[in-house]
């Protein structure tokens, strides 16, 4: 079966239409991708776009055709159903890493889905997040203490590219000697680059780096086995629960994307509260406002902007359009969270938004399983800095922000502040 070019939107006359496929680069679409996304969505909930890497995509953007989708058991996660169209350009680990390092959660479907996520559920739960909060609560202020007395300062540096992998290290068990050496630029092995780009050999020595840490960190786990998520891992691998390319994949996955999600989900928080400085005050003087406000400023500005490839297996309809087998369908979560026929005032951010069925950590069975832990970090992260940095504000103006290149996230490089003093 082929399908034909889907039909153009139809132009009303007040706008040029989109174009097909619809670009997701550049600085602009980056810094504020929301008017692009409005006009998707009153144009049709698919449609194909293109990536800075040349991949072309299917795009779900409408809240109900993204929760739907994500809801989806034709949708599939496994990189095998990628169709060598997808293949060609895709911007994926090359092998052996690939094998090696990429059959995590979210690169598998039931039962093997099914048969992992069994392992890590009892580590993020919202009982044990609570019993760590106080812990967590102190290295948010040891990383403050160490800010300097009075601004200027970057909060990434100084704070949000720290606290989440401090706080991942005591919720997976990873040994402080080994935490200490942890190379946060590892992370940027999700983002592979070509065999002919300039910056190969640079990504290919932090993927060799990172493998070699997290053999060192299953060997320290083997040699020295406590009552941990790590512990229980290296021993599900022991007891052949877990081939060593899962064990190899699940470190990788809790290692990058436990950490990083929420390093740019404090950046575009704060952003959101120093553009709306009503509401940052409301939340300085009313703490008991945290965790409704950190579930709106979730949906409002979302870290996880896109989700990653899914595939269909045969030709389908997905909502009106029709997909190939093996293109790539992408839900765009930031899309679907101001959806205005879902949300009611969807560009306005609103503390008290009550009910708020955001899509920030996905749905079905991929539903982030760290939920709970990232809502909890965000909670202390913005309560801390807001209640122990006195006027804090942006440093520069807000144009001037270094967003992230990430294709699927958002967030930034950098944020520099001010504020008058460091409450001690």
């Amino acid at each position: 079966m082929s399908f034909p070019d889907p039909p153009a939107p139809a132009d009303d006359g007040s706008r040029e239409p989109l174009p097909d496929p619809v670009p997701l680069l550049g600085c602009p679409y980056k810094a504020d991708p929301y008017p692009l996304y409005a006009r998707m969505r009153e144009a049709g909930p698919v449609h194909r776009v293109l990536f800075p890497s040349g991949v072309r995509a299917w795009l779900v953007t409408g809240y109900q055709a993204a929760h739907s989708a994500l809801d989806d058991d034709r949708l599939g996660k496994n990189h095998d159903r990628g169709n060598n169209r997808w293949r060609a350009r895709a911007s994926i680990m090359p092998e052996p890493q690939h094998s090696q390092l990429q059959v995590h959660l979210l690169h598998q479907d039931p039962p093997e889905h099914t048969r992992m996520r069994r392992f890590v559920t009892d580590a993020f739960t919202p009982r044990r997040t609570a019993q760590l909060r106080p812990r967590f609560q102190e290295l948010a202020d040891t990383l403050v203490d160490r800010l300097p007395a009075t601004g200027p300062a970057d909060l990434v540096a100084g704070f949000a590219a720290h606290f989440p992998f401090q706080v991942l290290a005591e919720t997976i068990g990873l040994p402080p000697e080994l935490a200490a050496r942890f190379d946060r630029d590892w992370g940027k092995v999700v983002q592979p680059v070509g065999p002919t780009d300039p910056g190969r050999p640079q990504y290919e020595a932090r993927l060799h780096g990172l493998q070699c840490y997290i053999a060192e960190i299953a060997a320290h786990k083997r040699a020295h086995g406590e009552d941990d998520l790590l512990s229980r891992l290296v021993a599900a691998g022991d007891r052949e629960e877990l081939s060593p390319e899962e064990l190899n994949s699940m470190i990788f996955q809790l290692l990058v994307a436990g950490q990083e999600p929420v390093t740019n989900q404090i950046t575009t928080a704060l952003i959101s509260l120093f553009r709306h400085p009503d509401a940052l005050a409301r939340l300085r003087d009313d703490a008991a406002l945290l965790p409704r406000a950190v579930d709106e400023l979730l949906r409002y500005d979302s870290a996880f902007e896109l989700t990653t490839w899914r595939f269909l297996d045969q030709d389908s309809d997905l909502h009106g359009t029709g997909v190939p087998a093996g293109d790539s369908v992408i839900v765009s979560l930031c899309a679907a969270n101001r959806d205005p026929r879902r949300f009611p005032d969807p560009d306005t951010l609103d503390l008290e938004r009550t009910p708020n069925p955001h899509l920030a950590f996905g749905h079905g069975i991929h539903y982030c399983p760290g939920a709970a832990l990232a809502r909890t970090e965000l909670q202390i992260a913005l309560g801390t800095l807001l209640a122990r940095l006195p006027g804090l504000r942006l440093a520069v103006d807000d144009t001037e922000l270094d967003w992230t290149p990430a294709v699927l996230g958002r967030g930034t490089l950098s944020l520099p502040v001010s504020y008058d003093h460091r409450r001690d």
